[in-house]
């Protein structure tokens, strides 16, 4: 019986798996998944599968066709039917299926086919951990070693014939220098860490529904990066004509307006990397995401601080252009030639929700 309930449970999460394959562009474009329930669990909505549960027959209802009725009579209207007033039965729900967000991802990224990250450098930090591999002769009671005890403890028993009683009881603490503990050594291992730039212009023609894009994308972008790195920073930067550095909150939430020069967002990113992210000892993704729009004067200085400053220190630079009905899309063409030219710089257009997919596979297909 057991291993019937196993191989079904087995069976019906290939099935979950399947589903999850089949709809990814939606999943991966659902805001609903994010956090929905808490940051280890997400719910998949699988309206094709039923899922397993009991059901009690109730041996008081008759089976079909029981019971009076007359000529003309509707077949199966009850008290949940469309009618007058409020009804007071349940109605249809699609039912969900929770997964661990663990196996949620890793479906996810194996359907998107991502290479694993090669990291650029060893943040300089030290992490220091203990691996018990040896014996000692002291220690506390709590790390007794009982087995290398008990042998030490078999050898004082040995009696001037070479034979041991074992009929006599054997102490592992009554003579001075019997007792083993399990002793440790210190590993010290480097870090490697990474550190991730949010870039947003919350210019005036930046409006809710392109942020809910950026927000969802930043956080399949977030957890692909903290499943390669042992310690990811994220740092958020928001401009219109000015930039400044902010929470989390306050990137997804402030409200738009103003004008636009990206420049002043690239000035602020690489004096942050210069004054906190030495880039031998981090690695550095920066994001920006935009309609396109800029100044058009201040296209040339874009340029200029991305090939002479940003690229040479990062692992990848990534924009995101975010389609508006605002916004002209230029800065896109823009942006077009040198990301021919330096392939740490990678472009993406993202038209909608379903582009996020897409937008994903092209920021992190390279695995720098």
């Amino acid at each position: 019986m057991v291993r019937n309930i196993n191989r079904d449970h087995t069976r019906f999460k290939s099935i979950v798996k399947g589903k999850i394959k089949k709809d990814l562009r939606k999943y991966i474009s659902y805001p609903g998944l994010i956090g929905k329930k808490g940051k280890e669990i997400v719910s998949i909505p699988v309206p094709q599968i039923d899922i397993p549960n009991f059901r009690y027959n109730n041996r008081d209802v008759g089976g079909v066709g029981s019971g009076e009725g007359n000529a003309g009579t509707p077949i199966g209207i009850g008290q949940g039917e469309k009618g007058e007033g409020a009804g007071n039965q349940p109605g249809g729900h699609i039912p969900e299926v929770d997964i661990s967000l663990d196996e949620f991802v890793k479906t996810i990224f194996e359907e998107l086919e991502l290479p694993r990250i090669e990291p650029k450098g060893k943040k300089k930090i030290i992490h220091e951990h203990h691996r018990y591999d040896s014996i000692a002769a002291v220690g506390p009671r709590s790390l007794i070693h009982f087995k290398r005890s008990y042998k030490e403890a078999l050898k004082h028993s040995v009696g001037f014939d070479g034979k041991i009683d074992f009929k006599k009881q054997i102490s592992l603490t009554g003579s001075r220098g019997i007792t083993r503990f399990k002793d440790f050594k210190t590993i010290e291992e480097p870090e490697s860490n990474a550190v991730i730039f949010y870039m947003m212009d919350y210019s005036g023609s930046m409006e809710d529904e392109q942020k809910e894009i950026v927000r969802t994308e930043a956080f399949w972008i977030d957890t692909w990066l903290r499943k390669q790195y042992s310690g990811v920073e994220v740092l958020y930067i928001l401009h219109d004509a000015v930039a400044i550095e902010v929470g989390q909150h306050k990137f997804y939430n402030e409200k738009s307006g103003g004008g636009t020069i990206i420049s002043s967002s690239y000035k602020l990113c690489n004096k942050i990397i210069d004054e906190r992210f030495n880039p031998n000892e981090w690695n550095i993704y920066p994001f920006h995401f935009s309609d396109g729009d800029n100044f058009g004067e201040d296209n040339t200085a874009c340029l200029n601080l991305l090939r002479n400053e940003v690229l040479p220190k990062v692992n990848q630079f990534c924009y995101g252009q975010v389609k508006s009905p605002y916004g002209s899309g230029a800065f896109y063409e823009l942006l077009k030639p040198l990301s021919e030219e330096n392939d740490r710089l990678v472009i993406s257009k993202i038209e909608d929700r379903e582009g996020i997919y897409d937008s994903i596979k092209e920021f992190l297909g390279k695995g720098k």
